[in-house]
């Protein structure tokens, strides 16, 4: 596996579990990259979901990817604080410029306060049936919903009160 280097853009790629595409983010700066972890930050940057239709990202994200971990953060900064996006997902691998992994469905948004919501449990029902998630995976799955909500209130990785803002910083430094 090739990593990314620290300034270094690349792609973020979503798939499904059946291998099709499913979202992909055109430009990420690589804040921190390592076997194990890539932090990446991008505003404004340009998303092409698997139906072709595009969209640009409305305001800086701090984007965090644990190898270790079967879920990716999004922090997101606005005018009223921090919300968190977090996608249910399989690890992470790099490859050809691209960080790459397979999307869940299940979702989990955290708000300012760091409230939150479990989001898309029809939609992950549907696919899991449709696309025949092993057992082994459902399993998997659940139990890393239970660990990221668990990191959610202890205010751990991602969580921590001054991560995002940390990570935004060092972004700054390679956007000017």
């Amino acid at each position: 596996m090739d990593f990314p280097k620290v300034g270094e853009k690349i792609q973020i790629h979503s798939y499904k579990h059946n291998g099709s595409i499913h979202r992909i983010w055109e430009e990420t700066t690589v804040l921190k990259g390592t076997q194990n972890l890539v932090i990446g930050a991008n505003d404004r940057t340009l998303v092409t979901e698997s139906d072709g239709r595009t969209w640009i990202t409305r305001e800086p994200s701090i984007c965090y990817f644990d190898v270790h971990q079967w879920y990716n953060v999004i922090g997101m900064l606005r005018a009223d604080g921090i919300y968190y996006y977090c996608n249910i997902g399989s690890p992470f691998i790099v490859e050809d410029r691209a960080l790459k992994y397979i999307d869940y469905d299940l979702d989990v948004k955290v708000y300012p306060d760091m409230t939150y919501v479990l989001l898309d449990e029809d939609e992950y029902e549907k696919h899991r049936v449709l696309m025949n998630y092993p057992k082994e995976l459902d399993g998997i799955l659940r139990k890393n919903v239970n660990s990221l909500i668990q990191n959610i209130h202890q205010r751990k990785g991602p969580f921590a009160s001054d991560f995002v803002d940390m990570w935004y910083e060092q972004f700054l430094l390679y956007r000017n």
